[in-house]
Parts: C-alpha cells; structure tokens; sequence
C-alpha cells in the first residue's frame, strides 16, 4: 500500500526505508512503506488519526523494531536499527507526548538524552547548552534552565522538549522528528518554531514535521507525505502540496467553513441563565457567558486562560452564584485528562457515572453504560482499538476524542475546554465544531481557550489575555488576526 512513497532517487538519502511493515499483535500499523529521508529537506507528514504517522516515527526513531522491510543509514543496510543505531545516525525525536521527567530541572532533563554530561561543571554545562539552544529557536523565552520542570507551563515544557531535540552535544544531529510539535505553542511561539525548522533544513538537518496545522506544513515542507491505514498513499511535491490537496489525499471533501457560533447559538442563547464569574491572578476580570453561547479565550500561551478556566471550574462547582452542572475537558491530557491503567470506555463514562447515570437497584446499569460509550464511539469517530482496550493504545488524537466525548457524554450545561483539538485531524475538528454549534443550539454553554485563532470564528464572543488579565474582548465580527494580536500584546483592559 505504501509504494507511491518514495518519488525521489540518488544517494543523498540519509535513511531509506523499503517494505516497511509493523503489526501490534492482529493490528497492521504500517503496510510495506517505501520512503528516503533525503539530507537537508523538510518533509511534511499528514494523516487521520490512527494513520500510522506516529508508529512510521517510533520505527525512525529505533523504539520499535519493524516486523517486515529493510533499512539503509547512509545508503549501508542497517540490519539491527535499534534506538541506539538511530541515536548514531543523528536521529532526535520530540514526541507528541512530552518526555520530560516532571521532577528534575531542565537542566537535569538534558541529561536523559545526553548521558555524555556527567563529571565536574556537567549542570553548568547543561545549562548553557539549553538556554543556547531555546534562545535561537525561541528568542526572548525567559527561560533560565534551572526551573523545575513541574513548574513550568505545557508551551514551556513543549519549547524545552523541542530545544533539546535539537541540541548537539556528542553526536551530530542529521534528522529531527516533530510530532505535533506546535500543539501546545500559542502563533508567536509557532512562528518562531517553523523559521527555525526552515533554517534548520537550509543548513542540512532533515525535520520531519507531523502535525494536523496543515497551514504549517505548506510553508515549511519541500515534500509532503499523506499516510492513510498505515500505508502511503501520496507523495506530493512543494508545488502541489496546497492544504487542499493534502485533505484531498487524506481522502477528504473540503467543505466550506461553518458559519460562527454567534448565528447558530443565537436561538437558544437566553439571559434568564447568565453565569458571571471574577477570575484573574493579577486582578479580577469578569467573564459572561449566556445559555447557550460559545466564549472563547485568546491570546499568547501561558497568560492566565487556563487558570481563568479552572477558576471558572472552581466556582461552578461551588454552591452559590455561578454554579453549574460542568464537565472540563483537559488540554494536557498526559497529566490532567487520562486514567492511564483504565480502559478507553472507562475513561469515557466516568464523567457520566458521576452525574447521576441509571441505576438498577443502586447499582451501575451496566446495559446504559454500554449504550453510551457505543453511541459516543460512533459519534465521535474514536478509532484504533476495542472499547475495553487500554486508553493508551489509542493515539493522541483519539485520546483526545474520547475527553470530548467524555464531556458531552455528561449532564452538563456547561463545558470548559482547554485548547481540545490539539492533534486532532482536520477532518475530526470539524466533527467537533459541528458538535459544539449542535450542543450550544440545545442550550449548552462553552467557554473554549484555543491556541489556534482560526478557530474563534466559531466563538460569539473572545476574551484576550495578557499577563493573566483580559485586555479586551472581541465579539464575532471583530476578531480578526490583527485584532487577536494587537490585544495580545496590550498591557491595560480596553
């Protein structure tokens, strides 16, 4: 299935696979995948989720041993590919699930992958090769090194992860694998990424950049990869790889863009139910959100939005003004979203076991709860493994899928969603948004913090932060990107 991979000839590439296949048991992950990672290029890699993209990296990365196929490092068979021999190639890999170990300093976390610094000076070492390394790809990060990793933002922990992809110590780097690697970055930070990764490439690192910002892989990518069913089934050249004929070869009608929120909304929207809240760190701000409205929150990463979101938690919960029946779907999934040792169903029910789900003589209805998960199975498109598998069988974008589903599957009225669609594909985000307009047109209110800014069209109204404070808020027909970023970076409420 993976034939059409590979379209470019020669002996600049720095790994070739031939035949790559790779089975979990009775799952096919990858099917016969053909492909050269050519010296110096930027390769683009697009795909649902549960394509294979994920699985193809770990293969690259040496975490796992294919099943099938062959490999050539620097046009020499590689028999025993393991993560060492990837490690030796220059292979470095920033996964989509964060690696850092939350209880060491960034510091200390730079030792993990380079156990080359030890002895006398190794911290002071350490320390200067990742600020070094975060300063040229994220000017003006004010990130010192010595910070607990634990105590950093998820933007931070994610710009650390990949600054330290990227910095040489023993070994050259030649191939870098980003797997979602703006997912967790506000635009500045984004931007600042991607010209770092076109640089990067200029200067003969081959960068892998996986990600559902199909925007993203059109202005950096010299070669796009489309992965469907763990095969390739595309290969497409910079002319041609436009974010519509890259959703074309996922296998994808590209449709309109929905109507905002605030015209689809409008009809259940009603002032008799009007939450207020007073969040804020710095001062307190009021945040409204009416019956039936979809809020949104903007602005720079790591300015106080999810904070606002879980104060707004808070006080929902609370007896009192402002209480309400909520249900939080977590952007940091990794920490704050799954039960890793549970099931994907059990996982998804939890939120709807705790509201008050039918009971047969005080005992779970087990039939009902079935019922549900199936139901949101279906609706939600989760994909990838039976519902009783473990939650981490699933990969990130269906992870995510299922804290969604979690949410809506609950009897609340108001949902707090914190930047959900991070690695979600496009197709999946429009599922989500028709589901958001569906549910707010029964009376459902959303407060929804997205990194993403083309996503607060759907929004009625957005309220932009700065320095854990709001500096305005924008309705509909006024949050445009000059708007979003002349807001960002306002100091005082307008």
């Amino acid at each position: 299935m993976g034939g059409a991979g590979d379209t470019i000839a020669g002996d600049d590439a720095l790994i070739r696979f031939e035949g790559i296949g790779k089975t979990f048991g009775r799952v096919r992950a990858l099917d016969g995948i053909d492909f050269a990672f050519m010296r110096g290029e930027c390769v683009g890699i697009a795909g649902h989720n549960g394509a294979g993209k994920s699985t193809l990296m770990a293969v690259l990365a040496g975490v796992h041993a294919p099943t099938q196929g062959r490999i050539e490092v620097d046009g020499r068979d590689a028999p025993h590919y393991d993560a060492n021999a990837a490690r030796e190639a220059g292979v470095r890999c920033v996964f989509q699930e964060l690696s850092l170990c939350a209880n060491l300093t960034v510091a200390e976390n730079m030792c993990i992958v380079h156990p080359q610094l030890h002895g006398r000076g190794w911290r002071r070492t350490a320390t200067r090769l990742m600020r070094e390394k975060l300063e040229e790809i994220f000017p003006g990060n004010g990130l010192k090194g010595n910070e607990l990793v634990s105590d950093l933002t998820l933007t931070q922990q994610q710009m650390v992860e990949i600054a330290r992809g990227f910095t040489v110590n023993d070994t050259p780097v030649r191939l870098v694998i980003l797997d979602e690697p703006t997912s967790s970055l506000d635009a500045h930070t984004a931007e600042q990424l991607l010209a770092f990764v076109s640089k990067a490439a200029q200067g003969g690192i081959t960068c892998l950049l996986i990600t559902h910002m199909l925007g993203e892989i059109e202005r950096v990518a010299d070669r796009v990869m489309v992965m469907r069913d763990g095969g390739i089934v595309s290969v497409l050249p910079r002319a041609q790889s436009s974010r519509a004929s890259i959703i074309q070869a996922m296998g994808q009608h590209l449709e309109a863009d929905k109507t905002p929120g605030a015209t689809q909304s409008q009809a259940a929207r009603s002032t008799e139910r009007h939450f207020r809240w007073n969040v804020g760190v710095k001062r307190h701000t009021p945040i409204e959100a009416a019956r039936g409205e979809v809020v949104g929150f903007a602005g720079l990463a790591g300015q106080g939005q999810t904070e606002a979101l879980l104060a707004i938690y808070e006080a929902a919960s609370r007896r009192g003004p402002g209480r309400a029946k909520v249900a939080f779907v977590a952007g940091d999934r990794g920490r704050d979203g799954v039960f890793p040792i549970w099931s994907i169903a059990q996982n998804l029910d939890v939120r709807w076991l705790a509201g008050g789900a039918t009971r047969r003589r005080g005992l779970v209805d087990l039939a009902a709860a079935r019922a549900v998960v199936e139901a949101w199975r279906l609706k939600i498109g989760i994909r990838g493994a039976a519902m009783s598998a473990g939650i981490l069988s699933l990969s990130g974008g269906n992870q995510q899928k299922v804290l969604f589903a979690r949410a809506l599957a609950s009897d609340a009225d108001l949902i707090l969603m914190d930047d959900p669609t991070r690695g979600v594909d496009v197709g999946t985000k429009r599922d989500i948004y028709q589901l958001v307009h569906d549910e707010s047109a029964k009376g459902r209110t959303f407060i929804w913090y997205t990194t993403e800014n083309e996503e607060l069209s759907h929004c009625d109204r957005t309220y932009v932060f700065r320095s854990a404070a709001v500096t305005r808020v924008l309705h509909a027909d006024e949050c445009t990107e000059e708007a979003l970023l002349a807001a960002s970076f306002e100091e005082q409420a307008a």
